[in-house]
């Protein structure tokens, strides 16, 4: 089981049966997200919470490897919730932060939830999770390391919602008379 652990780089830590991945443990994706809850025949099985390396979090009960209930809670502690769900949706524009807190002084805005902001590059959009060049249409982490094509939704998306790295007059033009 080792073997193809590493093969896949990933990890365990924790209760073996008959060589499988049973009992309680801590499995470690490449990616660094992270399993750490109970398994059974070498899956996600009874309790468990999937931590990200964004600092978010999804508990769960998992039925052989999928989640049959569960709850995500953002990195800021925000709890997700599928129904009734109003933040930061196109009515309410504030970030949980000033919503669990309070909003900052006059002439501060807060155009994002972790302050302080990255610099944007010319050119591109702070799609959340890194940087994201509409030319490419290729994001990368903050780092600039590759993380995903973006594909023709997640495009749409980002140059329709994300923050852009230019400035760009995007108010009240009012008619000229001739």
């Amino acid at each position: 089981m080792d073997d193809i652990l590493q093969y896949t780089g990933s990890s365990y830590v924790g209760d073996y049966t008959n060589e499988r991945l049973e009992g309680k443990g801590k499995y470690n994706f490449p990616t660094e997200t992270r399993y750490e809850g109970e398994m059974k025949d070498g899956m996600f099985h009874g309790k468990g919470t999937l931590f990200f390396p964004n600092g978010s979090r999804y508990e769960a009960t998992w039925d052989k490897g999928i989640a049959i209930e569960g709850k995500y809670t953002f990195a800021d502690g925000l709890v997700f919730e599928e129904e009734d769900w109003e933040y930061c949706d196109g009515y309410d524009r504030r970030f949980y932060t000033e919503i669990s807190g309070s909003l900052g002084p006059a002439g501060h805005e807060q155009l994002v939830n972790n302050e302080p902001r990255h610099q944007i590059p010319e050119g591109c959009y702070d799609c959340g999770d890194g940087f994201y060049n509409p030319k490419t249409r290729v994001v990368v982490d903050y780092n600039n390391k590759f993380l995903r094509n973006a594909d023709e939704d997640e495009h749409s998306w980002i140059i329709k919602t994300c923050l852009k790295g230019w400035d760009e007059y995007i108010g009240f033009t009012p008619k000229v008379k001739a």
